[in-house]
């Protein structure tokens, strides 16, 4: 069988697809990719329905080897590098890894989590409907931890292969605050806290992975206590501890908790969040339901446009290709105090 087999990647690699929901009332944490766009986006370049299970990069990279055959693959998420036996791959492009050669995953430059697809996906077991891994319970990903080097990944492939494709453009990046909905405990805190809440810059702690991003910032006071009756958490509740530092819960959150919860971030906008690094601001800003609704369907219609916005790749470049492709980047003035002698 065609496999991936590991020769090195980051700590926490793991094995991630759009997790597991249905369970929260047994106390199972549905974990699930960090950055869903990054998922869905690699999965449609190889073929993919867009929540198959991929590999998932943190900060750091890795390198992997074709075995037993062809391997049709490709990289999203986080700005990393992506390069076949030492010759880069375009960004957003979908290669073809051939038996023996060796794919290399960079370190990210920007963001934190990035996403290598495999056409059909990896064949390991799910768990509960998922092959996601949440390291905490030991459930799914590969024997229910992270990737390791000598791992094997069998690929579920099927058929001939396939054309290249790429994606020609780049979501627009989105630096504005965070969107959050208060509730649903916003009563537990004074207007003041609120006010501060909405108003002030947070920084990304690096107390931040995935079960939550702790926040550091200006205190948020309670109103009542900062202890209330545990009950159930949803990806990307706000709560707030004594401390008056709010923390994120994210995709790998515990499902009930006994802090109040001044807020809770939008769906289409945690995948944003996620890929916040640490020691990097951040702010929120307070939405309706009736935008929160009309964000979340703009995301799905987006995932769901993702295949028909891709165009086969040109291996002799025409000369729109030339004209569309920036060719003088790196360029800089002579003058720039800057720019070093």
């Amino acid at each position: 069988m065609t496999a991936l087999v590991i020769k090195s990647c980051g700590p926490m690699t793991s094995l991630q697809d759009r997790g597991r929901y249905g369970y929260q009332r047994f106390g199972v944490s549905p974990s699930g990719a960090m950055d869903r766009r990054g998922l869905a986006m690699a999965n449609a370049l190889v073929g993919n329905a867009p929540w198959t299970v991929a590999i998932e990069f943190v900060h750091l990279g890795g390198a992997l080897t074709a075995s037993g055959g062809d391997v049709l693959i490709a990289l999203a998420g986080a700005d990393c590098s992506l390069a076949i036996d030492g010759k880069a791959v375009a960004p957003r492009t979908a290669a073809l890894l051939k038996e023996g050669q060796t794919a290399e995953v960079g370190h990210a430059r920007r963001g934190t989590f990035a996403y290598l697809a495999a056409a059909g996906g990896f064949a390991v077991p799910a768990s509960l409907g998922s092959r996601s891994l949440h390291l905490r319970s030991r459930m799914g990903g590969l024997d229910g931890r992270p990737l390791q080097a000598n791992d094997r990944l069998d690929c579920a492939a099927t058929g001939g292969p396939a054309p290249l494709m790429r994606l020609p453009d780049d979501p627009a990046p989105d630096d504005g605050p965070i969107r959050v909905m208060l509730g649903p405990q916003d009563d537990y805190f004074t207007p003041e806290a609120i006010r501060t809440f909405l108003e002030s810059e947070f920084t990304v702690s690096s107390q931040a992975d995935r079960m939550g991003f702790q926040l550091s910032g200006p205190v948020l006071e309670h109103a009542k206590g900062f202890n209330i009756v545990s009950d159930g958490i949803v990806e990307g509740h706000v709560q707030v501890p004594g401390s008056g530092q709010p923390i994120v819960l994210m995709r790998d959150r515990q499902t009930a908790g006994g802090y109040p919860k001044i807020a809770t971030v939008i769906g289409a906008d945690l995948d944003r969040l996620a890929q916040v690094r640490p020691g990097s601001p951040v702010r929120f800003r307070a939405v309706d339901r009736e935008e929160a609704v009309a964000a979340a369907r703009a995301f799905r219609s987006w995932v769901e446009a993702l295949p028909r916005a891709l165009v086969p790749v040109r291996l002799s470049p025409t000369t729109e290709d030339l004209l569309a492709a920036n060719l003088i980047g790196g360029a800089v003035h002579a003058l720039d105090p800057n720019v070093p002698e």
